[in-house]
């Protein structure tokens, strides 16, 4: 079979795509033919060697592949050869073949294409459990959702109405990135162009927000962002760190936390995998009933060949892709 091989992290990415044998599973994991890879921002993080866990070399990227179960293990139960899956790797899914503990993978409803649900992996499963678990989202919390245009910030934004937000702000760089987002769930667009973000993001939201700080804020972005959005929280809010694609990791003085009552914690979704795979099962199936019931939408894909997979890592790193792109092996 075909699959990316890096043997050594860094930018500009390298790699190339080799000859390997075909994948065998251990008792407990699945094979699957891979029909769709999605290329997500950590990926390139993970090979550019900035992420915080570093993968044994040489190793083949990609997490969150969709496909066809084609072995299944000894000791596996609830799957059978044929099926249709999403299946929740770290690392494997650049490939024809992927393996992948039977305990991460999710059976696809029959409404749910190949193409649409290699744009949920990383990205929905992070939401969910920022809002669900970090958030303790309620009904009637206000959300402001930074970075609305990545793939965490898209996926954030559209479930957070049907989680019970009754009110959902989009932080968004330009008036152009914001159109269509009405459709999933924004009420109104924060200018993170704004020179001086740290008053401007809480003049915004409380122009907004009927006067009133958001209970809760999604950061995937760090920086000025962040300094602005922890001030324009309410009291008692929320706000969960997801990653700092704006390249500052900011800082705060605690005693903040205290005046108004707030919470600030973080999300690395990989261990929630690892350690609390019951609820990332109870994530998914809650992702695949909103889908099923046109609660939320697939992100717009392009599908890319696997040749392709150093120009779809570039494309993302340089935020140039328009759409969610996912490599089809």
């Amino acid at each position: 079979m075909r699959a990316v091989r890096v043997h050594e992290l860094g930018t500009p990415f390298k790699g190339e795509i080799a000859e390997m044998p075909l994948p065998e599973p251990e008792p407990v994991e699945v094979v699957i033919q891979v029909h769709g890879a999605p290329v997500n921002y950590v990926d390139t993080i993970t090979i550019a060697g900035g992420y915080q866990f570093a993968p044994d070399l040489p190793y083949t990227p990609g997490k969150g592949p969709v496909g066809v179960v084609t072995e299944v293990g000894g000791d596996v139960d609830g799957f059978e050869t044929g099926e249709r899956v999403l299946a929740m790797t770290e690392t494997g899914g650049y490939a024809e073949m992927a393996v992948a503990g039977a305990g991460n993978c999710y059976k696809l409803p029959d409404g749910l294409s190949f193409a649409d649900a290699a744009t949920l992996p990383v990205a929905f499963d992070t939401a969910w459990m920022c809002l669900r678990e970090q958030a303790r989202i309620k009904t009637g919390d206000s959300v402001l959702v930074l970075g609305a245009s990545g793939a965490v910030g898209n996926a954030a934004m559209q479930l957070a109405k049907p989680m019970g937000a009754t009110r959902v702000l989009a932080g968004v760089s330009s008036a152009e990135k914001f159109v269509g987002f009405r459709d999933f769930g924004a009420d109104g667009m924060v200018d993170l162009s704004d020179d001086n973000l740290r008053d401007g993001i809480r003049e915004q939201v409380y122009d907004l927000n009927q006067g009133e700080g958001v209970d809760i804020v999604i950061d995937p972005l760090g920086g000025d962002a962040f300094d602005g959005a922890i001030r324009a929280i309410a009291w008692r809010g929320r706000l969960v760190i997801v990653g700092f694609a704006a390249g500052r990791i900011p800082e705060l003085k605690t005693n903040y936390l205290m005046l108004k009552n707030i919470e600030v914690s973080g999300i690395q979704i990989s261990d929630y995998r690892r350690k609390e795979p019951g609820l990332l099962r109870q994530c998914y199936q809650e992702v695949f009933d909103y889908h099923a019931a046109g609660k939320i939408k697939a992100p717009a894909s392009t599908t890319m060949p696997l040749e392709d997979w150093k120009k779809a890592l570039e494309m993302v790193a340089g935020r140039k892709a328009p759409n969610r792109l996912i490599l089809t092996p």
